[in-house]
């Protein structure tokens, strides 16, 4: 997009992140929810998109996150630790300060990530020996052996889950509170993937791309990159599921693991609204969870459905996604130079 274009879409969307929950306070949450998703398809697109890695277990970094974040928040200032808290399947309920809440969430946020990305690195030392349909899925098999292991862990509840620790104030609050995180934690990972893309990181992951072992014999470090992709994605995704885990209340294998939606949708959302582009899988993201919130409101029992038909659609006609429709179809408004004397050349020669 143009300059004066990007300023106009980045005020807008900002002026909405801003006073969503004023202008419409009984959809907070939901508007939440709407940046969650963009977060989660802005970070696949970087190896699905950008790097030619379709990945189906971005979603492992999420629980992960969720679980992290519920261990610290718990064991930094209950003296019985998580074990105890857990084994009593919720019988207790620790009250904790303002000041002790909000510090272990913090906390909780800061550590989700970083052992989420630490779990990228282990994980991405064997899972990059995979490439095309293999790496996929590899990597789904991935989320489900993580959900299934943790059922198994009793430190954490095990099957039974586990109650996060509860919000020191009102339910008002308390949806504004944790929309301002979400809003934040993705406004912070697009501008760094916009910097990133903009720089030789950008420029080698696309190499990666279009072809890897070229890339390979020109000396990119394609093992390097493709760690540091999955790490960035793996911290933002751990970061994110500490917040929506506190917002949940409560976190078992089906939260913490939503493979067959979550999992799916940041896919889906990323091919709606155009592969390998920034702005596509935020387009992407609003608009699936516009018509997703839509049906699941106005037509429960047929949204699955609606968002199936969605998919065939975009397949079909829009394999681009929509962003690499508009730019096909109105270049100008991205900046691109289109040698119009060329193209008619081409065209005659052909006829």
């Amino acid at each position: 997009m143009t300059t004066k274009k990007t300023i106009l879409t980045y005020t807008g969307l900002g002026l909405f992140g801003i006073l969503g929950p004023f202008l419409f306070p009984a959809y907070t949450l939901s508007i939440a929810y709407l940046w969650m998703m963009v977060l989660m398809a802005s970070t696949w697109d970087i190896l699905g998109g950008q790097m030619g890695y379709n990945s189906l277990g971005n979603i492992t970094f999420f629980g992960i996150g969720m679980y992290v974040s519920a261990v610290v928040q718990i064991s930094v200032f209950y003296p019985g630790g998580v074990a105890e808290y857990t084994s009593a399947m919720g019988s207790i309920k620790p009250e904790f300060s303002n000041n002790q809440y909000f510090t272990g969430l913090y906390l909780g946020i800061l550590a989700a990530g970083i052992i989420a990305m630490l779990f990228s690195l282990v994980f991405g030392s064997f899972m990059f020996g995979l490439r095309g349909p293999y790496f996929a899925i590899g990597s789904l098999g991935l989320a489900i052996a993580a959900a299934e292991i943790t059922t198994t862990i009793d430190y954490v509840g095990g099957a039974s889950g586990i109650s996060m620790p509860l919000f020191p104030g009102d339910i008002e609050f308390r949806s504004v509170f944790f929309y301002v995180l979400c809003f934040l934690i993705t406004l912070t990972a697009h501008f760094l993937l916009r910097w990133l893309f903009s720089t030789q990181f950008g420029l080698a992951i696309n190499a990666i791309r279009d072809d890897e072992d070229k890339a390979e014999a020109m000396g990119i470090p394609t093992r390097i990159y493709k760690q540091i992709g999955w790490g960035i994605t793996a911290f933002f995704m751990g970061a994110m599921g500490a917040v929506a885990g506190n917002m949940a209340g409560f976190i078992d294998k089906e939260v913490a693991y939503p493979i067959p939606t979550f999992g799916i949708f940041m896919v889906a959302m990323v091919l709606l609204g155009g592969k390998g582009t920034l702005w596509g899988p935020v387009l992407g993201a609003i608009i699936f969870h516009v018509i997703k919130e839509t049906t699941w409101t106005y037509l429960l029992g047929w949204q699955w459905v609606a968002l199936g038909l969605i998919l065939i659609v975009n397949i079909v006609y829009f394999q681009q996604g929509l962003m690499g429709w508009l730019q096909s179809r109105y270049p100008e408004m991205f900046g691109i130079v289109v040698d119009k004397t060329n193209l008619q050349t081409k065209e005659q020669s052909k006829a």
